[in-house]
This record gives C-alpha cells, sequence and structure tokens, in this order.
C-alpha cells in the first residue's frame, strides 16, 4: 500500500448532479438563478447566481455578473465574477471583468482583464494543459 497522496482531481472532474444548461447556439436574456451547477455552451446575457458549479465552455460567452460556488471558466466572461469557494480558470478563458475566488487555479494562456482578489489562505495555482478536457 503506498503512500503517496493521490492525484489532485480538476473541479469539473468532481461535478455531480444534472446541471441546468444552456446549449451551444442558444441565448438566454435576463437573470438566471439556479440551485444547483449550470452548464453554458451558449451565450447568456444579464446577470446570475449560481449556488453549485457554473462551467463556461469554449466559444460559449456570458455577460453580466455571476456569482457561483464553484466555476470552470473555458469560454468568455465580460462581467464582475465572484466564487464564495473554488475558480478554475482554463487556457481558453477571456475574462473582462474583476474576479474575486475563495482559491484560483489559473492555465497558462488564459486572459483576464480586471482585478484579481483571492479571498482564501491558499496560493494561486499556475497549471499547462496537458490532457484533453471534458470543457473542449
Amino acid at each position: 500500500m503506498s503512500d503517496a497522496p493521490k492525484p489532485r482531481r480538476r473541479l469539473f472532474d468532481r461535478a455531480s448532479g444534472v446541471p441546468t444548461l444552456l446549449g451551444e447556439g442558444s441565448r438566454f436574456e435576463g437573470r438566471v438563478a439556479t440551485t444547483g451547477p449550470l452548464t453554458l455552451a451558449g451565450e447568456l446575457v444579464g446577470d446570475g447566481e449560481i449556488r453549485g458549479l457554473l462551467s463556461v465552455m469554449p466559444g460559449a460567452h456570458w455577460q453580466g455578473d455571476g456569482v457561483a460556488r464553484n466555476a470552470v471558466i473555458a469560454g468568455r466572461v465580460t462581467g464582475d465574477l465572484v466564487v464564495t469557494e473554488k475558480l478554475e480558470i482554463g487556457k481558453t478563458a477571456v475574462v473582462r471583468g474583476n474576479v474575486r475566488a475563495k482559491s484560483l487555479a489559473i492555465a497558462h494562456g488564459a486572459v483576464v482583464d480586471g482585478e484579481l482578489s483571492i479571498t482564501g489562505t491558499e496560493p494561486v495555482v499556475r497549471f499547462e494543459e496537458k490532457r484533453a478536457s471534458r470543457l473542449t
């Protein structure tokens, strides 16, 4: 039996439950609120509160301010984002707005045009995308 630590899983790999889905090619305008996860593959225009995992897929775009418990961003976000727990920003992400999160992992190649604020004590994790992501 090995005493080696278990490999850390990416946040998206731990998603559970059936998400609310805004599919590719779709557009929603208005305020969105959900107690579970939200997967965005289309376009969302408006503010929102996601009490589960927010997943913004490559090619997706959220225009508005958002609050989420956890988030994985691989698409575009134009607006301020507050994540009360863990935030992962992938290499294909473009975030134009202020970002606040308890903990942050950011891939080389990601673009954040705004202020980053980390509220927790863990250091920012910088990583290189080394495998095909479930988001692509």
